[in-house]
C-alpha cells in the first residue's frame, strides 16, 4: 500500500535541540504512517535517544514542531506535551536503561498503566464499592491476559527485580501495551540479551505489532534483529539524518557504511553494530 494511501500517524518536522550551545539533533524529520515497523539507527552519541525523548515529551524541541494523531483520531501538535499527557494519547515507549518498578509485583507494574483507563473515581477507591471491586477484577484479568501473551502470566506475583534479565524487559513492553498505545517506541530492546534471547524478542515485537494493531519506532544496534524485522530505516550521525531507506538500501549506502557499519558486514549478520 502507497504511502498516499497510508494514515499519518506521526510528524516530526524539522525538530532540533540545542543543549548549552551544542545543537544535539539538527533539523531531524520523520513521517511515521499507521502500522509500520521503523528503526532508527545510527553511531553512539547519534542524537537516537535525544530524537526518542523529543518524540516522547521527556525533551521540548528548539525548534520545528511534532503532530500526533490521538486516539481519537484528531491531530494534534504535542511539543509541549509531558510524556504523561503523551501516553494518555497514545504514545508509549520503553527505555535502553529498564525502569520497572522492582520493589512490586509483576502484576502490579502492568496495573499502573492501566490505571488511566479505570472505570471508578475517589469515593469508589475509599469506601472498596462493588464498582471498585469489579474494576480491580477486570483489571486483574487484563493484566494476567497481557502477561499470557508474553508466556509470564506465572510470574504475575513475583517481584520485578527478581525476574531474570530478559523477562524484565518483556515486562517493560508488557507494561507499555497496557496503557493501550498507537505507538511503541522501543529505545533498544535488545540490550544485554543474548542470541537466543534477541530471536525471542524479534519474533515478539512482530507478534504485539499485529495482535495489538500497533506502530513501532525502535532504536537498536543489534544489526540482526534490525535488518530483520523493520521495514523502514532512518540513520543518524552527529544528530543528522544522512540516509533513509530499506534495509537492503541502507546496507548499500556508502554514507552509512563509512559513518556506522563498516566495510565488513560482520554487523548485519548477527554482531552488534
Amino acid at each position: 500500500m502507497s504511502e498516499q494511501k497510508r494514515e499519518l500517524l506521526l510528524r516530526a518536522n524539522d525538530i532540533s535541540i540545542v543543549f548549552g550551545g551544542l545543537r544535539a539533533v539538527s533539523e531531524f524529520s520523520l513521517d511515521i504512517y499507521a502500522g509500520e515497523l521503523i528503526g532508527l539507527i545510527g553511531p553512539n552519541g547519534a542524537g537516537k535517544t535525544t530524537v526518542f525523548n523529543m518524540l516522547s515529551g521527556v525533551y521540548k524541541p528548539t525548534e520545528g514542531t511534532i503532530t500526533f494523531l490521538d486516539k481519537k483520531g484528531t491531530l494534534q501538535v504535542i511539543n509541549k506535551k509531558s510524556p504523561a499527557q503523551l501516553n494518555q494519547i497514545g504514545i508509549a515507549r520503553t527505555f535502553q536503561n529498564i525502569r520497572l518498578f522492582g520493589g512490586m509485583t509483576v502484576g502490579e507494574n502492568i496495573k499502573i498503566a492501566l490505571h488511566q483507563n479505570r472505570g471508578v473515581n475517589p469515593l469508589d477507591v475509599e469506601f472498596r464499592t462493588p464498582k471498585f471491586r469489579r474494576d480491580e477484577e477486570l483489571m486483574n484479568e487484563k493484566a494476567l491476559h497481557l502477561l499470557s501473551l508474553f508466556h509470564m502470566e506465572g510470574k504475575i506475583n513475583e517481584l520485578a527485580k527478581n525476574l531474570p534479565y530478559g523477562e524484565q524487559r518483556k515486562l517493560e513492553i508488557c507494561r507499555a501495551l497496557a496503557s493501550g498505545p498507537k505507538l511503541l517506541l522501543l529505545d533498544e530492546p535488545a540490550a544485554g540479551m543474548n542470541g537466543q534471547e534477541t530471536q525471542e524478542l524479534m519474533e515478539m515485537i512482530s507478534f504485539i505489532r499485529k495482535e495489538f494493531n500497533l506502530t513501532v519506532l525502535l532504536i537498536e544496534h543489534d544489526m540482526k534483529l534490525v535488518m530483520g524485522i523493520c521495514e523502514r530505516l532512518m540513520v543518524l550521525n552527529y544528530g543528522k539524518v544522512i540516509a533513509s531507506g530499506s534495509p537492503s538500501e541502507i546496507q548499500s549506502n556508502p554514507a552509512v557504511i563509512k559513518a556506522y557499519l563498516g566495510s565488513g558486514y560482520e554487523q548485519m549478520t548477527g554482531g552488534n553494530a
